[in-house]
């Protein structure tokens, strides 16, 4: 209620800016007539027409936004092209002449005669509204932007019709208080000016606040969490006799915000796993997208839940995807990401996005991502990296309960089951961060010989400090790893933590290389990983990720050696769990 308080008395002041000049003359020539049956009906049909051509503008706009990311850039244009016509009066008189043209030839073909009645009223007024809909001020500038970036709806009419009907108040009080009133009003129209350039200028910042995303987080937000409320409270009163009153009961109506549309997601390379969704299959469906890369340790951990919560509520009407992003060229290979799903034992279909189509589309800039749309296609929740767990099944739980109408009776959160690196990490004896190998983010190097790029080198092995790798043999660091070149060569990192992790990747010709690792110089018994024995070998079979430490106990610093057996190990990036 307050935000539609708040647009009926910006409408009011509508009266004091110069975009209120067209409408002035329709609605003083009512001055001397009946109120109730000239001006009333004049300003009815005002108010009608305004909202009306402004919500077809606003649905308009909205499928042009929802049809492609182009459609959403020419919105974001025609809606800038529309706040420049705030700022600058001879702009608006360019752009709207044609419209005012028109709605002055309609208005002198339906306002002559010397005693119209109200029905001849109400036409006159729509045709004003007509004629001041291309001239309204900025809050309907702002109105459609929330409308074209957030889905129109019934929120957006009737936000459209507060506006006007605080612009059509404000007149009925001028034509009723008389020629003072105008002589007043005339003489404040030089600060209205100002304000319609200050709040036209400030409509371009938001748009460009729009243009670089950060509407997605605050913009959305503030245009979404008030009219939910509203909406609610309106349907409300007009069911409250109805089918609700006999039984008792609410329909459930989740108070999340409106983020945005799910974008389109037909622009993935190729799908896995099963059928991509269609408008047909989500129809009625709340969806849960997981955007994540297989070799991400993060990514890992999420896993769980996602394939926990698709078991769990799937019956209920929850729909999940997974949108896989590579992060390093091997990921890009279809059969490598093919593996990871039947390893990860993924229930649901993964689109394979090496274009990153789908991750602009959304505005994503991490992995993992987790993104709740409702079951009207619009996304309400979303977070990024590991945790939030129970926040994000709370969003799925509510929106489910919003789609059947009704509160989920079971809403206890899920603890899933997880295995090797899924298992969360232990903060308490987490220290040591992800360490890449690669050139282009290396760092913490400690071979006293220096990161050489591009050309092999024979390295030695040094002595590092905590969170400090060394290689020793013969390696070629290239941007996103670096490769043995021949047999026996080691990497060395000094951490502390609980689990530590390597993401290798074999020679280019995909022959297997066999390892040994060590703790401290000792084989690392039962706290060996999931891919390593107690004796410290293991295989490097495909790139991916491999667990290469558990530790059992107390995690303090310690000294981590892999040493291959065979040439031509790939070694990407460290992380600890």
């Amino acid at each position: 209620m307050p935000q539609f308080l708040i647009v009926y008395l910006a409408g009011a002041l509508t009266v004091l800016s110069p975009c209120i000049l067209p409408v002035l003359p329709f609605a003083f020539a009512r001055a001397g007539r009946p109120f109730a049956t000239s001006t009333l009906p004049l300003l009815a049909g005002m108010v009608a027409a305004f909202a009306a051509v402004a919500t077809l503008a606003a649905v308009g706009g909205g499928w042009v936004v929802r049809a492609s990311e182009a459609g959403r850039f020419a919105a974001l244009c025609l809606l800038a092209a529309f706040a420049v016509t705030l700022v600058s009066r001879r702009a608006a008189a360019w752009l709207h002449a044609p419209l005012v043209r028109l709605g002055e030839a309609v208005s002198r073909s339906l306002g002559g005669g010397a005693s119209p009645g109200v029905a001849a009223s109400l036409c006159l007024g729509a045709a004003t509204g007509l004629l001041w809909t291309p001239c309204a001020g900025p809050i309907l500038g702002l109105v459609l932007t929330a409308a074209a970036l957030n889905g129109p709806g019934p929120e957006t009419t009737l936000l459209l019709a507060a506006y006007a009907a605080g612009a059509a108040t404000a007149l009925a009080g001028a034509v009723l208080a008389g020629g003072p009133v105008v002589a007043a009003l005339r003489r404040r129209l030089g600060l209205g000016e100002r304000l319609r350039q200050l709040l036209g200028a400030a409509m371009l910042a938001a748009l460009a606040a729009v243009t670089v995303g950060f509407d997605a987080t605050v913009l959305t937000r503030f245009s979404a969490a008030g009219t939910q409320a509203a909406e609610e409270r309106l349907l409300d009163g007009l069911h409250g006799g109805g089918a609700r009153a006999e039984t008792g009961e609410r329909p459930v109506r989740s108070r999340l915000p409106v983020e945005g549309r799910l974008p389109s997601l037909a622009g993935a390379s190729q799908w896995l796993n099963g059928d991509p969704p269609t408008a047909g299959t989500l129809r009625g469906k709340v969806l849960l997208v997981h955007v994540w890369t297989y070799s991400c340790i993060n990514c890992i951990r999420t896993i769980p839940y996602v394939r926990a919560w698709e078991a769990r509520y799937r019956d209920r009407g929850l729909a999940v995807i997974g949108i896989h992003a590579p992060e390093f060229a091997f990921e890009r290979d279809v059969d490598n990401v093919a593996q990871a799903v039947r390893r990860l034992a993924l229930p649901y279909p993964v689109a394979v996005d090496n274009d990153f189509r789908l991750w602009r589309a959304l505005r994503n800039a991490y992995w993992p991502a987790l993104y709740v749309v409702d079951a009207e296609g619009r996304i309400r929740h979303h977070q990024f990296g590991e945790g939030g767990y129970a926040q994000a099944e709370a969003a799925i739980q509510d929106l489910l309960a919003e789609a059947a109408g009704r509160p989920d009776a079971d809403a206890l959160p899920t603890v899933p089951p997880a295995r090797g690196a899924e298992i969360a990490p232990d903060p308490a004896r987490l220290e040591s961060g992800e360490t890449y190998l690669g050139a282009a983010k290396a760092e913490r190097f400690a071979s006293p010989e220096g990161l050489g790029a591009g050309a092999a080198r024979d390295y030695t092995p040094g002595r590092p400090r905590l969170d400090e790798w060394s290689l020793s043999g013969t390696w070629t660091i290239r941007p996103e790893h670096a490769a043995l070149e021949r047999a026996g060569g080691a990497i060395t990192y000094r951490f502390r933590a609980r689990d530590l992790h390597l993401v290798l990747g074999p020679g280019p010709e995909g022959r297997p290389v066999r390892f040994t690792i060590t703790l401290d110089g000792a084989a690392p018994g039962a706290d060996h990983g999931t891919d390593s024995g107690p004796d410290g070998t293991g295989v490097v079979t495909q790139p991916r990720l491999y667990q290469l430490v558990r530790q059992a106990g107390a995690a303090g610093a310690r000294t981590f050696e892999i040493r291959f057996l065979d040439p031509g190990a790939r070694a990407y990036a460290f992380t600890f769990g």
